[in-house]
């Protein structure tokens, strides 16, 4: 039989490992640090996005996206940087996720429409030098630009280019000197032989 001072040390000594076991085991857990705020996401993303950091800032609002799930902030912010760098599909996605949580969005509508018309722009382009745009797409597309005329309010889509003003007096003068010249110029805006010339 042990001695009671013998066992009151051995106690003594297990109390005083579990109390060390207790504390390195608390001192060993990281503390978790507060998540940002979405201002502080947004912040930091445009920060990087100015600095030329585009990958970042896009890695940055993807993070804000998953924290902020019921917000469209991130999702617009994306949408804008991707069409701002030309890349339509992308910022469709992302503005459509925008659209997701407010649907009444004015931007992420625009962005949805514009790069799609961009889009559609190119592939008809495409497919008219490739002398591809015949039957029901012809159809189709030329339904298409009347309805967009009419949804804008004007005959030709997109405006010839404006000449400069001595340019302009020349064309005028050189018109005038010569009959029939007129007659050989461009068609007139509502020449409906090919509606989509405007779009070249």
């Amino acid at each position: 039989m042990m001695p009671a001072t013998t066992l009151s040390r051995i106690a003594c000594l297990a109390s005083a490992l579990l109390l060390t076991a207790c504390a390195t085991t608390e001192q060993a857990a990281p503390r978790k640090s507060a998540a940002p705020t979405l201002a502080q996401v947004m912040s930091d993303a445009d920060a990087a996005a100015r600095a030329g950091q585009h990958e970042r800032a896009l890695a940055l609002l993807k993070a804000g996206g998953s924290s902020y799930p019921a917000d469209k902030a991130p999702w617009l912010q994306m949408a804008q940087m991707k069409f701002d760098r030309g890349q339509y599909g992308d910022a469709i996605g992302h503005a459509l996720e925008a659209l997701e949580r407010d649907p009444d969005d004015k931007v992420a509508n625009s962005i949805v429409a514009v790069s799609g018309l961009r889009l559609s722009g190119k592939a008809l382009a495409d497919l008219s030098r490739q002398n591809n745009l015949n039957g029901s797409l012809r159809s189709e597309a030329q339904d298409l630009a009347r309805l967009l005329r009419a949804s804008i309010g004007e005959e030709v889509l997109v405006p010839p280019a404006k000449r400069p003003p001595a340019a302009a007096k020349r064309a005028a003068g050189s018109a005038a000197g010569a009959p029939g010249a007129a007659a050989k110029g461009t068609p007139s805006q509502g020449s409906t032989a090919d509606p989509f010339s405007g779009l070249k």
